[in-house]
């Protein structure tokens, strides 16, 4: 559904994204994350066809994204979004939907459509009037009015608040769900844990990991045992009454135990931790 070839932008001499390549499946979330100025939100932009590659490929359902044609089927949300303060939410989507030739009838139930799944009541209120996270539900809305097959959205949940939040992110992905194919960018990595089936982890323009999220813990992350013991053993930690230690392996696991009996204890509880993608992210980002 998207393919992206040796992605290289530049801005005055200045390299935003240097070589990127990757490949968007139908129906998947894919996330893209890293530190500010990584080149996420370029990368974003040249999917969507609003920003033209300085060397590289780039296609959307098999066709160059700055062509309207292919435009049509895209759907695109920006960081910031200002919205015409002086219309309704609904007649500035229905505004939206007349760009894109969609009929009135068609465009209303998709519409009303949207903005009840989002849960947003006050169609008919100046968008000016409106709370920051309503607005936010509009612009979602309005990348969905011509029922595009890619979504392309750049920080979909940023300064909202947790409910609203929560919404916007289940909403991505029961888009994909859907059959859409979803690209989008967070600071947050919770959210992109939670929705995302493959992530790649950008800094200063390059792709520095990638895959799925158990595919980058195996390379970058690791997991690790806490193992509580009812004597000490050799680099544990006295906490809570026994004894603590961490270990990387099933082999430190059976090291622990067995010393446990010896000095005549025993193991009573062992915990697995598996990195966050914001610990390997930090990881990563400082390696690079």
């Amino acid at each position: 559904m998207i393919e992206v070839r040796d992605l290289r932008k530049e801005y005055a001499g200045h390299v935003a994204v240097s070589g990127s390549t990757f490949e968007v499946e139908p129906g998947e979330v894919f996330g893209v994350v890293g530190p500010n100025g990584a080149g996420k939100t370029t990368t974003l932009k040249t999917v969507a066809g609003l920003v033209e590659p300085t060397e590289g490929e780039v296609r959307v359902a098999g066709g160059d994204p700055t062509e309207a044609e292919t435009r049509r089927s895209l759907g695109y949300l920006p960081e910031e979004s200002p919205l015409y303060e002086e219309m309704t939410a609904l007649s500035y989507l229905r505004f939206f939907a007349d760009l894109y030739d969609v009929p009135r009838g068609v465009a209303d139930e998709r519409i009303h459509d949207t903005l009840d799944r989002l849960e947003l009541d006050r169609r008919e209120t100046r968008t000016g009037d409106m709370s920051k996270g309503m607005k936010r539900k509009v612009a979602v809305a309005r990348s969905l009015v011509n029922d595009p097959d890619v979504l392309v959205y750049d920080e979909p949940a940023s300064g909202l608040d947790p409910l609203t939040t929560n919404y916007v992110v289940e909403f991505v992905r029961e888009l994909a769900d859907e059959g859409k194919t979803v690209v989008f960018s967070a600071h947050n990595l919770y959210h992109v844990e939670r929705v995302c089936d493959r992530v790649v982890i950008m800094n200063e323009g390059d792709i520095v990991a990638r895959g799925t999220l158990e595919e980058i813990r195996d390379e970058h992350g690791g997991v690790e045992y806490t193992v509580e013991t009812t004597v000490e053993v050799e680099g544990a930690t006295e906490e809570g009454g026994g004894y603590r230690t961490t270990v990387e392996d099933m082999d430190g696991v059976e090291r622990v135990r067995e010393e446990a009996r010896e000095n005549g204890g025993e193991v009573v509880d062992i915990r697995t931790r598996e990195p966050s993608l914001e610990d390997i992210f930090l990881d990563v980002a400082e390696a690079t």
